[in-house]
């Protein structure tokens, strides 16, 4: 069978691996549904019991969607140019191993992976849709190990791993601009900060807040920017690319004005929105617990409101990133007692001073009622991490987001959608860091006398990353429309944040591969990028959690 992909690449060669893998999908839809419906609805007990299924579901529903995107994505490109091989042999490269690798089961994560058989799949279906002659001809074409390889030479060849297809000419303005920065003023700090577990140089935050990252998409009439979600991710990718670090830092802003601006009361937008969006003010996110990662709803934390309508907090907090040059936190407590779940909990907006980083006297956390202990980590190293004492800290009583007691948990998760698109976001840009790193080193380093890009196997990881990272901006872009419609996206949110950041791991793993005992090194870049993508499957919610909230919501729409 002919492995080279075609001269003439059309996108509409792939609409039929799309109906099959929907025809999987479908069946697997059924199937999950009687596993763990109870009375015609789903039920919460039996969607645990049955947790490998729904999440094996959860996985492939993201995999068709990402799918789809990217063969849109390239139909759009191939509409407007007379050159579009690249970007179709990217959509025939992602559709094509997709096809190929879900006859083998789903690939829930490492060491994970779950049957096509256990998702009600039988051989005969399989027959018709997947292992069917013209799927798997286009999976051998498009997807073969030399059809990879050619991916990648193609990309050297064209010096692109495929046009972003913004279709907007600010979007495309502010990629390039950020791109610039980034190389400028971001790469030649990143090792440094790294190497040395040392903080971002403030102004470096200064020249970001500068450039409008901390007010990206608050509104022009709090100082803001006013641009729409797409934007943010183009922002936080890009910034990502160059250093996570830098790309995390505007998560902190985006996360407390998403809480004020759908929580807050007027006086609250009009105190805290501009100055979070000059940088003047930096916010620390204050949820979780020792006790409590995901389970936000049962937070021990308490806060005793007095005569006066200040309230002391008290608990332990975990986890809470560059905490000690906060002035704001969004802080998670629970502000009634008796009730146990979230309905007791409320959010403040607590201020606090920030340390300082010359004088001793008021380093780390000099307020009183707050104490903090810094957590070290692998990576992700340039904000810190702390864990935070509050023994009656005191907060004023105007501290209340929104002015109401117990609307904390419902102010938070009405931000979990933002959130995880915008850690999607980043996920792409340590992933597409990890393949600038690899394809550099793989032309550089000279192994038997040639580059060792000429050899296949390193060919097929970077033409493999190629296809993989940008069916993960193409559908970290899909979520991000529809966070601009005004809809619920939970489901598209989740579902970038878990194939995204997965790309991170992916990408990562493979950059060290190619760099050799070099990778393992710490004065090169690959290391770096290792042990900051491990953590994107875990924080804005772990990507088992997203798995678990796309199951529940696939499955009740069925």
């Amino acid at each position: 069978m002919n492995t080279e992909a075609p001269k003439t690449v059309r996108a509409g060669d792939l609409h039929p691996a799309l109906t099959a893998l929907e025809g999987v999908y479908e069946r697997a839809l059924k199937r999950v549904h009687a596993l763990v419906s109870k009375d015609g609805r789903v039920s919460a007990g039996l969607l645990n019991r049955h947790q490998l299924a729904a999440h094996g579901l959860a996985y492939l529903a993201t995999e068709l969607e990402a799918a789809r995107q990217v063969v849109a994505w390239a139909e759009r490109v191939s509409a407007s140019s007379d050159d579009a091989e690249l970007e179709l042999c990217i959509a025939g490269a992602y559709v094509g191993e997709l096809c190929r690798q879900l006859v083998g089961g789903v690939e829930l994560g490492p060491c994970e992976s779950i049957g096509l058989s256990e998702l009600g799949l039988e051989q005969e279906e399989l027959a018709a849709t997947l292992l069917s002659p013209k799927v798997q001809a286009i999976a051998e074409r498009y997807a073969s190990g030399e059809a990879l390889c050619r991916l990648a030479r193609l990309a050297v060849e064209k010096r692109s791993f495929g046009a972003w297809a913004l279709d907007d000419e600010t979007l495309e303005a502010v990629q390039t601009e950020f791109r610039r920065f980034v190389q400028s003023e971001v790469e030649p700090i990143a090792q440094d900060v790294h190497r040395k577990d040392i903080l971002i140089p403030m102004d470096l935050i200064q020249k970001m807040a500068e450039l409008g990252v901390f007010g990206l998409t608050i509104p022009e009439e709090f100082g803001g920017q006013g641009l729409d979600k797409v934007a943010m991710c183009v922002v936080t990718e890009e910034l990502s690319r160059g250093y996570i670090g830098a790309g995390s830092l505007g998560t902190r802003a985006e996360i407390a004005a998403e809480l004020i601006l759908g929580g807050g009361t007027d006086e609250q937008k009009q105190e805290w929105l501009p100055k979070l969006a000059s940088g003047e003010v930096l916010p620390t996110a204050v949820f979780t617990e020792p006790n409590n990662g995901s389970d936000l709803a049962h937070l021990k934390s308490r806060a005793d409101k007095q005569p006066d309508g200040s309230y002391l907090v008290s608990g332990a907090k975990t986890w809470i990133t560059h905490a000690t040059r906060a002035d704001l936190m969004t802080l998670l407590v629970r502000t009634d007692p008796e009730n146990d779940g979230y309905g007791g909990l409320s959010m403040m907006l607590a201020t606090k001073s920030r340390g300082s980083e010359t004088n001793p006297e008021m380093e780390g956390f000099p307020d009183e009622g707050i104490t903090g202990t810094e957590i070290k980590v692998l990576g992700y190293r340039g904000m810190k991490e702390f864990e935070i004492g509050f023994d009656n800290f005191k907060v004023a009583g105007t501290a209340l987001l929104g002015g109401v007691e117990g609307q904390g948990f419902k102010q938070l998760m009405a931000t979990f959608e933002s959130a995880r698109i915008q850690t999607a976001a980043r996920g792409v840009g340590v992933a597409q860091s990890a393949l600038d790193q690899g394809l550099k080193y793989a032309q550089e380093r000279i192994q038997f006398g040639a580059p060792i890009f000429e050899f296949p196997r390193v060919q097929r990881k970077i033409g493999r990353m190629v296809a993989r990272i940008m069916a993960c901006r193409q559908l970290t872009f899909f979520a991000a429309r529809a966070k601009d419609s005004g809809k619920r996206c939970d489901l598209e949110a989740g579902m970038a944040k878990l194939l995204g950041t997965r790309a991170a791991w992916e990408s990562a793993d493979a950059c060290v591969q190619i760099h050799g005992g070099n990778g393992y090194a710490e004065e090169y870049v690959a290391s770096r990028i290792l042990v900051d993508a491990r953590v994107l499957s875990i924080f804005e919610g772990a990507n088992e959690i997203q798995a678990h909230v796309i199951a529940r919501r696939l499955l009740e729409q069925a």
